[in-house]
């Protein structure tokens, strides 16, 4: 008698596992970035004697390096390839912790010591231009860009949870091992990251006409300007939601990012897919939709429950955003400009997270905590609509 047939399971898509590697190798090369983001003003301000502005000026500034490198970083994983690009980036990554180490020597004049920092911040931001671009440009090679929201969602878990590790780990790095110490141990995370990516395939880069990056800008602005107007809210929160609570009395001031956290991993893990299955504008509506809910709950929260959950919804409703309308880029632009596409995009949300502090914080200044999250609320209303005209035009084009 012949034996019954027995289903065989599938066996794990390695294509997904090598994209679960390089997601690892982001996380530690996002966490030179993230342990040093609390550390470095710490230092400058009680280490070096420097004013707060000098402090903040060091953080600000690999913001703004990043933003001015995307482009580059897009054209040199469309023509070199996302490994050797991703390659690059970690070991630019190494000598931005190398240069700010250098700048704890105790022999360096207070300016020179400074100098040196702000040299090692910059190359930090070129870094991560290469590093973030050049993965995803090798990740949708890897698993096609008809999975690109996956990929997206993963990069996205990967960055945020550096950022969710990295800020208390590198304060008790400082406090343990000195800044010093801090930046060796941020050398030394992306070199591991280096090795890692070694036995990982790379993906051929595609040929084809180049456009200018500003083309392609004019491409993409529309998608670009709803995650740039996304990313105004959390920006918001994570600036001023423990003074808000603390202007109001309310105890729970430092669970904002937490409640936020839950509620953008909770999305990335049972959502991460819906942009590929359903496609990436209606994504990013409902979740501009949530985020806007989120924003004005607390903009008008009467007492700190009601604030939590204005994070927890804005957390809820940011997490798809970038990876919806990003998938959507990616599958309308050729593949041989698909780096620089996925460059432009993400210098939108740069972008909002390097001006937003800084604007609302001067609204702060005059109309108090609460009126930041209103505009938080305005900024995703107006990225909905963007969204949503997206989706018009999409729809029209295939009619």
């Amino acid at each position: 008698m012949p034996a019954p047939n027995i289903p065989v399971t599938d066996r794990p898509d390695p294509a997904y596992r090598r994209v679960v590697a390089l997601t690892g190798t982001l996380f530690l090369s996002y966490l030179a970035v993230a342990m040093a983001l609390p550390a470095v003003p710490v230092h400058v301000v009680q280490g070096l004697g420097l004013s707060n502005a000098f402090g903040g000026l060091t953080v600000g500034i690999a913001f703004l390096s990043t933003i001015l490198t995307r482009n580059l970083a897009g054209a040199r994983a469309d023509r070199i390839g996302g490994k050797v690009c991703m390659r690059q980036g970690l070991v630019v990554y190494a000598a931005a912790g190398l240069i700010c180490l250098l700048a704890s020597w105790p022999q360096l004049p207070v300016a020179g010591a400074y100098a040196v920092l702000i040299v090692g911040r910059l190359l930090l931001g070129l870094g991560e231009s290469l590093a973030m671009v050049g993965m995803i440009s090798w990740a949708i090679g890897l698993m096609g860009h008809a999975r690109s929201g996956k990929v997206m969602s993963l990069v996205g878990a990967g960055m945020y949870g550096a950022f969710a590790a990295g800020g208390p780990l590198g304060l008790a790095l400082l406090d343990w091992v000195g800044f010093a110490g801090l930046m060796g141990v941020c050398t030394l995370l992306p070199l591991l990251g280096l090795a890692a990516i070694h036995p990982i395939p790379a993906v051929t880069p595609h040929a084809g006409q180049r456009e200018s990056f500003w083309r392609i800008i004019g491409r993409i602005w529309r998608a670009g300007a709803a995650v740039g107007l996304q990313g105004v809210g959390f920006a918001a929160l994570g600036a001023f939601f423990s003074l808000y609570f603390l202007s109001r009395g309310w105890p729970y001031a430092g669970l904002g990012l937490t409640f936020f956290g839950v509620g953008f991993v909770l999305v990335r893990l049972l959502c991460g897919h819906l942009p590929d299955r359903i496609g990436g504008t209606p994504v990013a509506i409902v979740s501009l939709a949530v985020e806007a809910c989120g924003q004005y709950l607390l903009w008008l929260a009467p007492g700190p429950g009601w604030a939590l959950a204005g994070a927890l919804l804005t957390g809820l409703g940011c997490s798809m955003v970038f990876p919806a309308m990003g998938s959507d880029i990616v599958k309308r632009v050729p593949p041989h400009l698909r780096g620089t596409a996925v460059g432009g995009f993400a210098a939108f949300q740069d972008l909002a997270y390097g001006a937003t502090g800084p604007l609302v914080g001067l609204l702060a200044d005059s109309s108090g905590y609460a009126a930041v999250f209103l505009i938080g609320g305005l900024a995703a209303t107006l990225g909905l609509g963007m969204a949503v005209s997206v989706h018009r035009m999409a729809r029209a084009a295939v009619a």
